[in-house]
């Protein structure tokens, strides 16, 4: 067989990720057919299938998830030695999936703490997008809600982040203190910004259930800015925001903590471990050292969220 080509190898780690070849295309910015074709051809040189192809999307075979630590080495090696060859340390690249959110704010202190790392943050769609990203070596981390092991990562624990209730200033509930979730129930919460498969979607989808409280996704979704102002246009409609997320403040919205148990979005940091760049690990323990594990009796989390903290 000849080299591989790494674009190939990049481009199966995506696959692998995302198991969809059009999801793939967008993480790589190309064209589904290329994926597709970069896919045969490390295949036809490997002499072996790496995808089992259906409908649905692709599954690795054996040989397919035998050969994927090696590719992720692989990436992480060649990203490393391009970045020698340009004549110093490769940025530490962390996708925070938005900068308004926790994980901006965990970098900011792992920035002052570690003094001489040069920090680059990534935004994407999320977990969808960012673990793909992670495997290609297209960042080196990511902060997003996992619920389970992902091929080819580790992950930890990186915060918590409190639910706020959000009203206009008007709102019956607008004076209290404190609201429990259970006082809720029948009530419907607009969050347009809950992008159908994300998990952040997810996480309401649990939520809503539990409390009995309806979820109301319809956009479309003009960002925060829009979301805050339209909850202090009506004196009915309510909605959720995380405490450590910088949201817009207006003078005809309030946000009321939810007693506990309070409900929690739990972050976890992602990264490859064989990553090249030393930064990771060096984020991974300020990370870990900076988290506190939660007591059942304080904090709510969907079930599936229990076995990350």
């Amino acid at each position: 067989m000849g080299e591989l080509d790494l674009a190939a190898v990049r481009a199966f780690a995506v696959v692998a990720a995302t198991r969809h070849f059009g999801d793939a295309a967008v993480d790589l910015g190309i064209t589904q057919q290329a994926v597709s074709k970069r896919v045969a051809r490390l295949e036809a040189d490997l002499g072996v299938a790496l995808f089992a192809r259906q409908r649905s999307g692709a599954d690795l075979t054996p040989d397919g998830a035998a050969f994927l630590p090696h590719a992720t080495r692989l990436l992480a090696t060649a990203d490393a030695a391009v970045a020698a060859a340009r004549g110093g340390r490769a940025a530490l690249r962390v996708d925070v999936l938005d900068t308004r959110l926790a994980g901006t704010d965990l970098l900011r202190g792992f920035h002052r703490h570690a003094g001489d790392v040069d920090l680059e943050l990534v935004t994407s769609t999320g977990l969808r997008e960012s673990r793909g990203a992670v495997l290609a070596c297209r960042v080196d981390a990511a902060f997003a809600r996992v619920t389970g092991p992902l091929d080819g990562l580790r992950s930890a624990p990186a915060c918590l982040d409190p639910l706020e209730l959000l009203v206009a200033a008007d709102h019956p509930l607008a004076g209290r203190a404190s609201v429990a979730l259970a006082e809720l129930a029948g009530m419907t919460a607009w969050m347009p910004g809950n992008e159908p498969g994300s998990e952040w979607a997810a996480y309401y989808a649990a939520l809503g259930p539990e409390f009995g409280i309806e979820i109301d996704v319809s956009g479309p979704n003009f960002g925060y800015e829009d979301f805050v102002r339209r909850l202090g246009e009506s004196s009915s409609v309510i909605g959720f925001g995380g405490e450590l997320v910088a949201l817009p403040r207006r003078e005809d919205v309030v946000a009321i903590p939810v007693s506990a148990p309070r409900p929690c979005y739990l972050w976890s940091l992602v990264w490859r471990e064989d990553t090249a760049n030393p930064a990771v690990r060096r984020l991974v323990d300020y990370v870990s050292a900076q988290y506190t594990r939660p007591r059942s009796d304080e904090v709510w989390l969907p079930a599936e969220d229990w076995s990350m903290v």
